[in-house]
C-alpha cells in the first residue's frame, strides 16, 4: 500500500501546476521504492500512470503535438530507475545502497535526458561544445532532481525503518516495567 500512494504522490507532483523551476518532483523517489518493495509485474502501474501523465502533460498543459518517440528516453528511465531500487535495495537497504540509488537514479536521469535533448533537439550545436552547453542548462534542473529523489526516497524507506524502532523501543520498555 504504501508504494501506491506513494506513486499516486509522484503522479500528483507532476500534474498539480507549480513553478517551472521548481522541478521539484516524487517520481525517482517513488520509482526506487516501487522497485524495492513490489513484484516485477507490479512494475507495469507506476510505468502505466507515469506514461499517461507524460500524455496529459504535453497534449493538455504544454499543447505540443505527441511524438511518442521524444519520450523513449524518459520512458526508458522510469524502468531503469525500479530496476536500480530492485537491484540495490530490494534486499539489503543499507545508507550505502541507498545513497548510492538516490545518487544514481537522478544522475542517470540527467545524462540520458540532457543527451536526448541535445541529439534529437534544436537547441544545441552538433558539437561536443554543444553537448556540454545543454548538461550546463541541465544542472540547476539536476541539482533539484537529486534534492527531491533524496527527500523522498528518504522519507519512503525511512519512516517504516523509524517506526518499527520505535515500536521496539516501547515493547523493550514496556518488559522492563
Amino acid at each position: 500500500m504504501p508504494a501506491y500512494l506513494l506513486l499516486l504522490l509522484a503522479v500528483l507532483s507532476r500534474v498539480v501546476p507549480h513553478p517551472d523551476w521548481l522541478n521539484f518532483t516524487a517520481v525517482g523517489g517513488a520509482l526506487l521504492f516501487f522497485g524495492a518493495r513490489r513484484s516485477w509485474r507490479e512494475m507495469l502501474a507506476p510505468l502505466a500512470a507515469l506514461v499517461a501523465t507524460d500524455f496529459y502533460l504535453t497534449l493538455f498543459v504544454y499543447h505540443y503535438g505527441f511524438q511518442w518517440q521524444d519520450y523513449i528516453p524518459t520512458w526508458t528511465w522510469y524502468i531503469a530507475a525500479m530496476a536500480l531500487g530492485h537491484i540495490l535495495l530490494r534486499s539489503r537497504t543499507t545508507l550505502t545502497r541507498f545513497a548510492s540509488a538516490v545518487v544514481l537514479g537522478p544522475t542517470s536521469f540527467f545524462l540520458m535526458s540532457n543527451f536526448a535533448v541535445w541529439l534529437g533537439g534544436t537547441m544545441y550545436a552538433k558539437s561536443f561544445g554543444g553537448l556540454i552547453t545543454c548538461y550546463v542548462a541541465g544542472l540547476p534542473f539536476y541539482g533539484r532532481d537529486l534534492a527531491s529523489t533524496t527527500m523522498v526516497a528518504g522519507l519512503a524507506f525511512g519512516v517504516p525503518v523509524l517506526v518499527k524502532r520505535l515500536q521496539q523501543a516501547r515493547v523493550a520498555a514496556a518488559a522492563v516495567r
